[in-house]
């Protein structure tokens, strides 16, 4: 296992390319590209702001970055670094970009959700899209680039629209059963589109390519609904967080709900597996030391280094109730995420933030528990295969697969805190991320040797 030296970064702008071969950084408003297995500067740009977002073209030839405050996209070329593409909103404002799935279109959201405008860069054409929602998740593409749909408020009504990619025409355009839409997510083999409504409401819609609901679901009602929602790669099931801690699956036959993941603070089931993080003194040997110590030394020595224990069941956590008179609470099923095999749900309950749950789908049971030492950051599953990556705000990773469970700490002169990680897509390595700056950590032929 290897790790990069540090990097500068800003507001937490570092993507690798979808191709594996590059990784880009931000620095306040410079753009700066390297290579994946040297990490030698290949490119540098000069953006006119402080770039706020970036994202690559789903071929990796090019990336956008963009300035909300002035209003600005710039598109680079990685092919023609003398080429270049600025995108001026003006007035309008500009509050979200993205790409297109063909990677030869940009869809900038203006201020106040007026419109969405589609430019291409090809032909340099302008296209335009009235009335988008403003919710948590306005805008998805099918897995294949086919098919758009856009959230819609019209006449105090939620709307979707669905659009053919290739030449933006409207494909269908019907109305939703929702009272303030909040989000819309393609199923990956882009045949179900799912509409779930405000938290203030559990309802969840399921509708088909031509605009037809197929199903609705409702949980229960009078009380804060949902809050997260995530597709396993198969198609085959839909994982619906809520505010009452629960995780409600369901099938893609029925649009029924097959089962329900509860997440007490108190676990009794002897065949599920916790594994509880606890401290450790780092072992030196006293001949090492020499006055004054390096800092690198120093900071190996003194930094608090952590292992995994099995813990004996009953097992119970810290439980945080939330303040009842806040807005946006924190409680329920704050992250949800299937493993790229289908076999595996990964959750956190945020009245547990210390505790990441996953889950067996195929035996739809618990199957272990991660209990970390502070609140979880993020967590995310390497792209090949079921290995799961944890950050704490600290400076370790921790890795799960079903082989077992080890603590990895992350060499650094002075304090790393990752509060965010990104997989390389090869699944070999990863970027950790911190407020400032980013390491590569590259894993090689690792394998679980703590169980």
């Amino acid at each position: 296992m290897d790790f990069s030296e540090l990097f500068k970064l800003s507001g937490l702008l570092g993507r690798f390319s979808p191709d594996g071969k590059c990784l880009a950084s931000c620095v306040q408003y410079r753009l700066i590209i390297r290579d994946v297995n040297t990490l030698q500067i290949l490119q540098l740009y000069t953006c006119l702001d402080q770039i706020q977002y970036i994202e690559w073209s789903s071929d990796s030839l090019f990336i956008l970055c963009a300035m909300y405050k002035r209003g600005i996209v710039q598109v680079w070329s990685l092919e023609q670094p003398d080429w270049h593409c600025k995108i001026d909103e003006g007035s309008a404002g500009l509050v979200a970009s993205c790409w297109s799935p063909d990677g030869r279109h940009i869809l900038n959201t203006t201020e106040f959700h007026l419109r969405i405008t589609v430019w291409s860069l090809c032909t340099k054409s302008v296209s335009y899209i009235k009335y988008p929602k403003a919710c948590q998740q306005g805008i998805a593409f099918t897995k294949d680039g086919r098919y758009m749909a856009v959230a819609e408020r019209r006449d105090c009504k939620d709307f979707v629209s669905l659009f053919v990619c290739s030449n933006w025409q409207l494909l269908r355009h019907f109305d939703t059963e929702t009272q303030d839409l909040f989000g819309i997510e393609w199923a990956p083999n882009g045949c179900i589109l799912a509409v779930w409504d405000t938290c203030l409401e559990y309802k969840i819609l399921l509708y088909s390519l031509d605009g037809r609901l197929l199903s609705t679901y409702q949980a229960y009602e009078w009380s804060l609904g949902i809050k997260s929602v995530a597709w396993s790669p198969s198609s085959q099931f839909l994982a619906i967080g809520s505010y009452d801690e629960k995780v409600r699956i369901l099938n893609h036959v029925t649009w029924k709900k097959i089962t329900e993941f509860e997440h007490p603070a108190t676990v009794t089931n002897t065949k599920t597996i916790v594994y509880k993080e606890v401290e450790k003194s780092p072992s030196v040997e006293t001949e090492r030391f020499s006055f004054p110590p390096t800092r690198a030394l120093a900071s190996s020595v003194f930094s608090t280094q952590s292992k995994y224990d099995i813990s004996q069941v009953p097992v119970s956590f810290q439980y945080i109730k939330p303040v009842a008179d806040r807005a946006n609470p924190k409680m329920g099923i704050g992250m949800l995420a299937f493993s790229p095999d289908n076999c595996f749900l990964a959750t956190r309950n945020d009245n547990i933030p210390n505790a990441v749950w996953i889950w067996d789908i195929q035996k739809l049971k618990l199957f272990v528990v991660l209990e970390q030492l502070c609140a979880i950051q993020s967590f995310q599953w390497d792209p090949r295969q079921p290995r799961l990556a944890v950050c704490t705000g600290n400076s370790k990773v921790y890795l799960w697969s079903p082989a077992g469970c080890v603590s990895v700490q992350v060499p650094t002169e002075g304090d790393f805190q990752i509060v965010s990680l990104c997989w390389h897509p090869s699944g070999d390595s990863m970027a950790l991320l911190k407020i400032e700056a980013v390491k590569i950590m590259k894993l090689g032929t690792f394998t679980f040797t703590e169980r």
